[in-house]
């Protein structure tokens, strides 16, 4: 146990709500601090984006989504149905109200704050997942040999201002060549011109073992993973919190803890909270050939990332706004190939679509790009972690650990302020 942590009953308990990498992280944390733990989902371990996401512990990310320079590009990106960012005509009128909110953290003032806010989880994501996996006795899940994202066409110019952009924001990276980027992964193309070597990151080659991993540990130390779909979250009095399931479960619990990412906002209005949350649709096509890829390479001009896997190479990166509702659009998938056999042009020369494995999954993003991870200034004993956008995987562990410090009323190791739920009135 965290030395930090302040020792609680084991008559305690906490029962969260969803159980994708947030939600498993926190309940081993949790566990560790003396509590009784059930987990609630209505899929199972890591059902949604906790498996499909690129495998990439981004802390090389540190600038808000909202960023100035898209506004001139916007309307093409968003004309093109297979570009690396779309919203569904028939969605726009449902997400007009969050863009707004997005347009507004474009500001410069609002900007640095956000990237301040990202930058504090970021700085101490990796020695949390460390600490974590070695609970879990799963180490070798988790690969720390940095990233590469590269340039072919980019004007030299713009490369370098790209390069100060990360080497000002505090993020160690390399600016290296062509050729010594294919030193360091040879499959990459000729065409390669200059690559930004980010050396404090990493991958994990399964994201779905490693979130099994974690549900293992959880279970072996006496943890309770039932599914069943939650419908309601009810706070009557100060002691306790009522949660009522499809299937017709009432939970009494002591804490309750909303872990459940894209389908967070009607649970959040239910105990107070109108929370601007908005479903990105990601994609990926896993294809099964393998490369000798030792980490994740993204493309500066492709916008996409190829992640090297246990079961071969994934390959991700578009983004849809369309809700959770409408069913997966094969072709968002499909572009990502020709795309990755121009960057592996021999691993993948002969690689078909009908090779590879489609799949779609909701990023729930906030217009700031911070997640909700705090207690409700309204309940005592209501507790949320979601919205961590497309860093996830990146900030579960650090996440988890925020939290329980708050749920145990110790002193958090960063201030939570840019994270609170309140923050959006």
């Amino acid at each position: 146990m965290d030395s930090k942590m302040n020792p609680i009953s084991d008559k305690e308990r906490v029962t969260i709500i969803g159980a994708g990498v947030i939600g498993l992280a926190n309940a081993i944390a949790l566990q560790q601090a003396g509590f009784k733990v059930t987990l609630v989902d209505k899929e199972g371990v890591a059902a949604g984006a906790s498996s499909g996401n690129a495998g990439h512990f981004a802390t090389e990310q540190v600038f808000p989504l909202a960023d100035p320079a898209m506004l001139i590009k916007l309307p093409g990106m968003l004309l093109d149905p297979l570009g690396p960012f779309r919203i569904q005509p028939r969605y726009f009128h449902r997400a007009l109200p969050w863009f707004m909110r997005f347009l507004h953290n474009m500001l410069p003032s609002k900007r640095w704050t956000n990237s301040q806010g990202i930058k504090a989880l970021n700085q101490q994501s990796i020695a949390a997942w460390q600490a974590l996996v070695k609970t879990c006795q799963c180490e070798s899940l988790l690969t720390l040999n940095g990233s590469l994202l590269v340039f072919e066409t980019t004007p030299y110019d713009v490369i370098q201002k790209t390069y100060d952009s990360y080497a000002d924001a505090g993020v160690t990276v390399k600016l290296i060549s062509g050729h010594d980027a294919r030193l360091l992964e040879p499959d990459l193309s000729e065409n390669v011109s200059y690559a930004l070597y980010f050396t404090d990151v990493g991958h994990t080659e399964d994201p779905t073992a490693l979130c099994e991993a974690l549900a293992n540990t959880f279970i072996e130390r006496g943890g309770e993973l039932l599914l069943e779909t939650v419908n309601s979250v009810t706070s009557n009095d100060t002691a306790h919190i009522q949660v009522e399931t499809a299937a017709g479960s009432q939970i009494i619990t002591d804490k309750v803890l909303l872990c459940t990412g894209a389908w967070s906002k009607p649970l959040a209005k239910q105990l107070g909270f109108s929370v601007p949350l908005e479903t990105e649709r990601g994609y990926h096509l896993m294809m099964p050939q393998k490369s000798r890829l030792s980490r994740p390479v993204a493309s500066f001009e492709r916008k996409f990332i190829i992640t090297p896997m246990a079961q071969g190479t994934r390959l991700a990166g578009t983004v849809e706004f369309g809700g959770l509702v409408a069913p997966l659009v094969a072709a968002r998938a499909d572009c990502l190939l020709p795309h990755a056999k121009a960057l592996l042009p021999e691993v993948l020369a002969s690689a078909k679509i009908e090779d590879g494995q489609r799949w779609m999954g909701f990023r729930p993003s906030m217009p700031d790009s911070l997640p909700v991870v705090g207690r409700s200034p309204k309940h005592a004993n209501v507790f949320f972690s979601f919205g961590h956008q497309h860093l996830g995987l990146t900030w579960a562990a650090i996440s988890a650990q925020l939290l329980t410090q708050q749920v145990t009323d110790v002193e958090t190791d960063i201030a939570m302020h840019p994270y609170r739920i309140e923050r959006f009135g």
